[in-house]
């Protein structure tokens, strides 16, 4: 359908009700073939090329319990750092090689390297989902990742969502996921329950706490919780290329990588820029005066979907 026809230009309305419906949608064939390949070939020119001489052996973890946040961590939004796999180092040592061993590669790809830069903030067809979609008034990105799930030790992520830790007053985080391999039961795909951004309300945020590292804030005391959502988990199997749209506040996980194939896959995330949403001093990811967080759009979304709940 033309775009004069629809005010659309590159989601249909289908797609559109999908994802508000759903919670998630996923785009076959987003990126091209050339474009997936640039991205996985960088990724893993980064693996390589990477000193362990003065890294602090930093694990990423998930989890209320164990979750990363130290200084290598709480720094890392406008740098491009390595996060290793809790498997993989024992007694302060790597347990396999250095480009196996890395769980995730982050925050500042989107801003510092012009490979994913170029799809990112340069993309023409990420703007023109933005306005499609209308998620957001003025949406900025605020932070990106290549994840690996390395073979047999790429570690499971329990249900969650984006809301929690990139937390905006009203919440507002989008994530845009692509990956770079084929995504599998056995190497960890990734799985939503469906719908469940309209019953699960953010309960609580992932913050930096006053004394250093990083914690749980409630935002809901758990008396006041409404029931889990019932419901069953959907496996989203992806190829390379694909693109999913992720609610901030859909629950979704993914399970551990048992095999002997990698998932790399990039991500990055948009949150409602000022003054529609605030975004506090409370967030373990802070923008810096040289590196703030970039606009998305040339010219703000005149209104957003009814189903943001934003006016």
């Amino acid at each position: 359908m033309a775009i004069e026809e629809t005010g659309l230009e590159y989601l249909s309305q289908e797609q559109i009700d999908q994802f508000y419906r759903d919670g998630y949608l996923r785009l076959p064939g987003f990126l091209s073939p050339a474009d997936t390949a640039a991205l996985l070939a960088r990724a893993r020119e980064l693996l390589a090329g990477f000193s362990l001489a003065d890294h602090p052996l930093t694990q990423f973890t998930t989890g209320d319990d164990n979750h990363v946040g130290d200084e290598y961590f709480l720094t890392s939004g406008d740098k491009i750092r390595y996060f290793l796999e809790e498997g993989a180092v024992r007694d302060g040592r790597l347990t396999r090689p250095q480009e196996q061993a890395v769980n995730k590669i982050g925050h500042g790809l989107h801003e510092l390297d012009p490979v994913f830069r170029r799809v990112t903030l340069e993309n023409e067809a990420i703007k023109a989902v933005a306005r499609d979609l209308k998620f957001h008034h003025d949406p900025v990105a605020l932070q990106s990742m290549v994840i690996c799930k390395q073979t047999h030790i790429g570690g499971e992520v329990p249900e969650h969502n984006d809301s929690t830790f990139l937390y905006t007053d009203p919440p507002s985080a989008l994530g845009f996921w692509i990956p770079l391999e084929r995504c599998t039961p056995a190497n960890g795909a990734l799985s939503f329950l469906p719908g469940s951004h309209t019953r699960a309300p953010v309960a609580k945020r992932f913050v930096r706490l006053p004394g250093g590292g990083t914690g749980f804030e409630e935002l809901i005391p758990a008396d006041k919780l409404p029931p889990p959502p019932e419901g069953k988990y959907v496996l989203e199997a992806c190829e390379p290329g694909d693109l999913v749209l992720i609610h901030g506040s859909v629950l979704h996980k993914s399970g551990r990588n048992t095999s002997a194939e990698t998932r790399f896959a990039y991500t990055f995330h948009m949150v409602e820029g000022a003054p529609h949403a605030v975004y506090d001093a409370k967030n373990w990811l802070q923008p810096t005066p040289a590196l703030p967080f970039s606009r998305v759009l040339d010219a703000p979304n005149a209104a957003v979907h009814p189903a943001t709940g934003r006016a």
